[in-house]
């Protein structure tokens, strides 16, 4: 029994219908996991301000892109663009980011196995048991979150705050970079 961790060849076949699967199949091997970053920001005002400057560059670029001879258009557009670079860089400095990265297939399927809800829970409609979420965040933080560290934050923020922490870890879960493409 052969214990080699070689890559096996391609298979003829696939080679003969693409010559460049080797380099493709590395592609895929090489692709790193889905990560999104949850940004936990105190301070209202510096929080409303992105928001106000996101919607306020996205309305003044898509009026200069639809107006491309309006000069004044453009000027506004990158007037907006520096708000928002100014007001994103604030929000970034007031906000604690927490970085999830999606979990491979396997270990994902394992952690739901892990746990299963109780028949009673299972009866309720839920499909994991009280300790999912915190097991989740844990496994998926790129910070280093233990789970009890994650179970405090989800017992000790209000409900809003902890669902949209287990959302945002969840969806990372969820998220798929392909699609069958056209044609």
């Amino acid at each position: 029994m052969s214990t080699s961790t070689k890559t096996p060849p391609p298979p003829p076949a696939a080679v003969a219908a693409d010559a460049h699967w080797s380099a493709k199949m590395e592609r895929l091997r090489s692709r790193p996991l889905v990560q999104a970053v949850f940004r936990v920001c105190d301070d209202p005002e510096v929080r409303d301000r992105y928001a106000r400057a996101v919607r306020a560059e996205e309305v003044a670029r898509t009026y200069a892109e639809a107006n491309p001879d309006d000069k004044t258009a453009a000027i506004e557009a990158a007037a907006e663009a520096a708000k928002l670079a100014e007001a994103k860089q604030a929000y970034e400095d007031a906000s604690v980011p927490l970085t999830f990265r999606a979990l491979p297939r396997p270990a994902y399927e394992s952690l739901l196995k892990e746990h299963k809800p109780s028949e009673a829970e299972a009866d309720e409609g839920q499909e994991w048991d009280e300790s999912f979420p915190a097991a989740l965040i844990a496994a998926a933080s790129v910070d280093g979150m233990t789970q009890n560290e994650a179970q405090e934050l989800l017992d000790t923020w209000s409900l809003a705050e902890a669902n949209a922490m287990f959302n945002a870890v969840f969806n990372v879960q969820q998220t798929t970079r392909a699609d069958l493409g056209k044609g």
